[in-house]
């Protein structure tokens, strides 16, 4: 079984049209990343509950944080930053996940120690609150690439992983050589695609990420979390510091959204899959 999760600001900042979004598309889970603009790592306890409730009277579940933690220079005020991630712990709690998404470090490739130091020091304290952290690879950052992600799941015992295609291919590794290294470790992945000769963003399939074969080797039951990053939307700036390049332009934020997760039903239903309502069975 296959479910589909999405990153829902995509669509619309307010959360109501988030909302919309997931229902329109018969998803019932949201990797929860931004509210009007807001990073979720920045919204107070108070508004955490307020937008949970609203989410489940409205049948909708936090699959995820998708928190920026890690996204940070590795020389952080170490200390002080830990507070952080407390709170967004905190905020997990508040969303009845126990998923959090997060990096590894900006100016860290000569930091290894610190760098797995840091990680390991995070996941000690997540599972104080029950919660598990999943690095996502990120251009820039440590784990950016299959060597240093393998690193990293080697050596931070207990850290789970995400893996994201497209952020694979913009620095420079094939999805083959990442696929076979790194798909049966993955727990589950973030579903964006990419050209690589012009480094245009693409729905799933029309890119070089080999979604096709992402979905094929899947063996057990898996969350694939749909990212368009189809269209420029509030907040982009926030948590990415690159041009957005897309190959096709939309009428509107929703109507990308909408497109990211056609594309990826598509390739579902190619291979084999079968959407029963917010699930997809063979």
């Amino acid at each position: 079984m296959i479910k589909l999760c999405a990153f829902a600001d995509e669509a619309g900042k307010e959360l109501s049209t988030q909302i919309q979004a997931l229902k329109r598309n018969n998803l019932s889970l949201l990797e929860i990343r931004t509210v009007d603009g807001i990073s979720v790592s920045e919204f107070s306890i108070e508004q955490a509950k307020e937008y949970e409730k609203i989410l489940s009277d409205n049948g909708i579940s936090v699959w995820s944080i998708g928190s920026p933690l890690g996204k940070v220079d590795i020389s952080v005020d170490w200390k002080n930053y830990m507070n952080t991630v407390k709170h967004v712990l905190e905020l997990a709690n508040v969303f009845k996940t126990d998923k959090i998404r997060m990096f590894s470090f900006y100016n860290a490739y000569s930091e290894k120690n610190k760098v797995m130091e840091y990680l390991g020091e995070m996941v000690e304290t997540a599972k104080k609150y029950g919660v598990n952290l999943y690095h996502e690879n990120e251009k820039e950052i440590y784990g950016d690439n299959a060597e240093r992600n393998i690193e990293i799941l080697d050596n931070v015992k207990g850290i789970k992983f995400i893996y994201d295609p497209a952020n694979y291919l913009q620095v420079g590794e094939s999805a083959e050589n990442t696929l076979s290294l790194l798909h049966y470790r993955a727990d589950y992945f973030h579903i964006k695609d990419v050209i690589v000769e012009t480094g245009e963003l693409v729905p799933a399939g029309y890119g070089d990420g080999k979604l096709d074969k992402v979905v094929e080797m899947i063996k057990d039951d898996k969350v694939l979390t749909v990212e368009p990053h189809l269209a420029i939307f509030d907040g982009y700036g926030k948590i990415d510091n690159t041009e957005m390049k897309n190959k096709f332009k939309f009428s509107s934020n929703a109507v990308a959204f909408d497109t990211a997760v056609d594309s990826i039903k598509n390739i579902l239903v190619r291979e084999g899959y079968k959407e029963s309502g917010d699930k997809f069975i063979r």
